[in-house]
């Protein structure tokens, strides 16, 4: 089905589908990935969150879910609409620190998302 997690069911937490089977990608990877995927940029209102998905050179499915800029805001916006004492992140080197030019101003933007 079109857009459906197609992660073996590996239980956590109660969750049917979660992250345990997955693996992390660097946002650099992400970012160069996106734009030669099979869907292009994905929004998925419930999580709030962008994901894409591809076919690995053996024909294998994938679907990446990841933050940018706008969920991170929406995310720190939440936080500060509650009256909560902050916000974090799960592996901030993970961004691209390569020093190009495009990678920066990314790299700029998603920490600047962390302020609402």
């Amino acid at each position: 089905q079109d857009h459906v997690c197609s992660l073996p069911q590996v239980p956590f937490r109660g969750a049917p589908c979660s992250d345990a089977a997955g693996s992390q990608v660097p946002y650099a990877t992400i970012m160069k990935q996106v734009n030669s995927s099979l869907s292009g940029v994905l929004w998925d209102e419930i999580q709030n969150a962008p994901f894409y998905e591809y076919k690995d050179s053996v024909g294998q499915f994938h679907q990446v879910w990841f933050d940018d800029p706008h969920s991170i805001s929406l995310k720190a916006a939440y936080v500060k609409s509650r009256g909560l004492r902050g916000i974090g992140m799960w592996n901030g080197n993970s961004l691209d620190y390569s020093g190009e030019a495009v990678a920066e101003q990314q790299t700029e933007a998603m920490w600047q998302a962390l302020t609402p």
